[in-house]
Order: structure tokens, then C-alpha cells, then sequence
């Protein structure tokens, strides 16, 4: 029953802090961190966990801005083999490979990193991932004001490339990710709503990725029936959590209320750096 519970409290956690600025890879370290220094035997598999909830994150995500997948895609297909080169159609063709370009950045680096065992250190050192959520926490703090002017379609290529550098620096442990692609595109002058519907799609061909390259992992370990249930509740609950909460955050970022998750960033990272 207890390890049930953990891993119903974990999915929760995933599906939680997977949308909002705060780094869901940061509060997971943080939990392991905590239980190792309680002398807890840490018998979670996390890797394997985080590989299966963050597919349910995924998955909730996609169901979310379905129709603006679906839309998109058809757009692409379309204009590319030349079935229609109405004004809408290129828009959304042009749009989509703002998204491939700006995926690029964080593709290539989180293969390299992965490779070269680069965050294998800094995942480690629980006191830089104390420093990165203050780091979060200012960011946040100075676009809190922010409104910007551009729509979508005034999104250009230099803009993509500078969100897409700013969710490559995202794989640093305590970087947020949605964090850090909504501030990267504020910065860019998108209005709040626009930087809020890039950095998400941006997550859908990302995410794809890493699960994809999951898969591999997976299918090299043995995973008991009773674990595969716990799993299946973990992702399952992540997924529920994250729809609700990134329906739930898009309306913080249409109303300007990022500095609340600045404190909260702030306030964690402070306890990290002090108690950890």
C-alpha cells in the first residue's frame, strides 16, 4: 500500500509540475535528494518513471491542442506538395517550421548530453539545481510585466531560434522548460497567449523524441506485472494532472501573474540551497 501511494504521489507531482515554470525534473531530484538524506531505501526506479509519466504529460498535452495539431499538420502536408498556397495555408506552413527549427537546439544538445553523460554531475550536485530555480525565479520576476505585441504569425525565424536556445538550456536540472521557452518568447515580444501556444506545441515533437528514445531503455529492463500496474497509475494520474494544470496555467499567463510562480521558485530554491 505504501509503495502504491508513492507512486500515486509521484504521478501527481509529474503531472503537476510538467506545465507550470518550476521544473518537474528539479522537484523529482529534489524528493530523491530528501529521501536519501532520511536514509530511506530508495527503490524507485526513477528513470523508468519519469520515461512513463512524462509520456502521459505528452499525451495530455497533445489531446489539449489537438485541433491545432491536426490543423497545423494538414496545413503543412498541403502547401508543401502544392495543393493550396492560400494565405492561411503558408501561414501555418511557415509556423510549422518555425517548430521543427526551434526543436532543433534542444535535440541536438540533450543527444550530446546524454552521449557524453554531461548532466550526469549536475544532477548530482543538488545545490547548482538550488541555484538554477533562483535563476528561474528572477527571469520570471522580470516579465512579469510583460505583454508583448506579436500573434502568431508574426513570429519569425530569429524569434523561433532564440526560443529554441532557451528550451535547449531547459535540460539543465532546475531550468524549467515551459519556463523557460515563455520567457525566452515574452523577451521576443510575443504577447503572452502566443508565447504560451509556442512553448507548448514546441513540447509535443520534443517529447516525442524523448519517448521515443525511452522505448529503448525500456525494452532492455525487466519489469515485473505488479510494476508495470503502479506505472500505468503513475502515468496515468500524470497525465490527468497535467491537463488540468496547463489549462489551469494558461490562464496565469494571459492574466500576468507569472510572479507568483517567480516566489514559489524562489522560496524552493532558497530551502534547497539552505537545508540540502
Amino acid at each position: 500500500m505504501i509503495e502504491l501511494l508513492e507512486y500515486i504521489f509521484l504521478g501527481i507531482l509529474q503531472g503537476i509540475t510538467e506545465p507550470i515554470p518550476v521544473s518537474s525534473s528539479g522537484h523529482i531530484l529534489i524528493l530523491q535528494t530528501i529521501l536519501e538524506r532520511l536514509n530511506q531505501s530508495v527503490t524507485i526506479d526513477f528513470q523508468t518513471l519519469a520515461t512513463l509519466t512524462n509520456f502521459g504529460s505528452l499525451i495530455a498535452i497533445a489531446i489539449l491542442f489537438w485541433k491545432d495539431i491536426v490543423e497545423l499538420v494538414k496545413s503543412f502536408f498541403t502547401y508543401l506538395f502544392g495543393k493550396n498556397k492560400k494565405n492561411h495555408t503558408q501561414k501555418d506552413f511557415s509556423y510549422c517550421l518555425k517548430i521543427i527549427l526551434a526543436t532543433i537546439p534542444a535535440g541536438v544538445a540533450g543527444i550530446l548530453a546524454t552521449k557524453l553523460n554531461l548532466l550526469g554531475a549536475l544532477e548530482e550536485n543538488i545545490k547548482f539545481l538550488g541555484v538554477m530555480l533562483l535563476l528561474t525565479a528572477v527571469f520570471l520576476f522580470f516579465i512579469k510585466d510583460f505583454k508583448g505585441k506579436k500573434e502568431r504569425d508574426n513570429i519569425s525565424f530569429k524569434d523561433a531560434i532564440i526560443i529554441g536556445f532557451c528550451q535547449m538550456i531547459s535540460i539543465i536540472p532546475g531550468i524549467s522548460r515551459s519556463g523557460a521557452t515563455i520567457v525566452g518568447g515574452m523577451f521576443r515580444n510575443l504577447k503572452r497567449e502566443t508565447a504560451f501556444q509556442f512553448s507548448f506545441i514546441l513540447y509535443i515533437p520534443i517529447s516525442i523524441a524523448t519517448s521515443i528514445l525511452g522505448v529503448k531503455d525500456l525494452l532492455e529492463i525487466s519489469i515485473s506485472s505488479s510494476m508495470w500496474i503502479l506505472y500505468i497509475i503513475a502515468t496515468i494520474l500524470a497525465g490527468i494532472f497535467t491537463y488540468i494544470f496547463t489549462k489551469w496555467f494558461a490562464n496565469i499567463v494571459k492574466n500576468g501573474k507569472l510572479i507568483y510562480f517567480s516566489a514559489y521558485c524562489l522560496v524552493v530554491g532558497l530551502l534547497v540551497m539552505v537545508f540540502l
